[in-house]
């Protein structure tokens, strides 16, 4: 699964497991991503968004003429995140020149169930224990994204890859629910009129209909595309489901 890297100071080697947790914007990815950073010890959290372009260099859309922040060929600078991807395998650390505005973005608090977090606290904490009398020292990488599984530089670098499905009128409600999103410069973007029906969610079927089964992303099984694809339909599940499916997922991967 994970790769063994360079020696540490302590002669340990360092193995990172780089994991994708992707699904459409509102679908909870970033939410779950969180959590599972405070359970797996040694973890970084790597969002997507970060490889967005500058705001300049945004695309506008040939008919709606309003800025593309949604199709896969303009919204992620992609060789960017995939030489950032190697770098992390590699290291085990993200590059010091890489900037997060994550925290700028609205933070909506759904609480976990604090059995559940001990729980596998608890199993992590003894598996990186184990590994590191062996002489191995695990580092977990999980990246996030609405784009994860469209360019195969970058899911070719994960070991496991989750991808949260949410029905389109949910995340249409969620996503109009939200006052906007950051830009890297920290500006607030808002969503123009209709930008959900003319821009995000044919944006989304294009970059994710090659995933699914017979092209059909809101019911349609794995396609085969993606290796090992976990598909979760997340609109079922609670958050401590989804924490439960996720480290069973990610202990069987360490």
């Amino acid at each position: 699964m994970g790769s063994l890297e360079s020696n540490d100071s302590v002669q340990h080697k360092t193995r990172v497991i780089l994991v994708g947790i992707g699904g459409a914007t509102c679908s909870g990815k970033t939410t779950l991503a969180k959590h599972l950073a405070r359970i797996l010890p040694n973890s970084v959290i790597i969002h997507q968004d970060d490889f967005a372009p500058p705001q300049e260099q945004v695309p506008v859309h040939p008919v709606y003429n309003v800025q593309d922040w949604d199709a896969p060929t303009g919204a992620i600078q992609w060789p960017r995140m995939v030489e950032s991807l190697k770098e992390v395998k590699k290291t085990g650390v993200i590059p010091p020149e890489h900037i997060s505005h994550d925290h700028l973005n609205e933070q909506k608090d759904v609480p976990l169930n604090d059995g559940l977090m001990l729980k596998w606290s608890r199993v992590f904490d003894e598996m990186q224990q184990n590994a590191e009398r062996g002489g191995v020292k695990i580092i977990w990488g999980l990246v996030d994204g609405f784009l994860l599984y469209w360019h195969p530089g970058v899911y070719e670098q994960l070991d496991a890859r989750i991808f949260l499905r949410v029905p389109e009128a949910i995340l249409k409600h969620r996503r109009y629910e939200r006052h906007g999103y950051h830009t890297a410069e920290g500006s607030l973007w808002r969503d123009p009129p209709n930008y959900w029906e003319q821009i995000v969610w044919p944006a989304y079927l294009e970059a994710n209909r090659d995933i699914f089964a017979d092209g059909d992303v809101e019911h349609g099984g794995p396609s085969g595309k993606v290796p090992q694809l976990v598909l979760i339909d997340a609109i079922e599940a609670s958050m401590e489901e989804l924490v439960q499916r996720c480290c069973e997922v990610l202990k069987e991967t360490l």
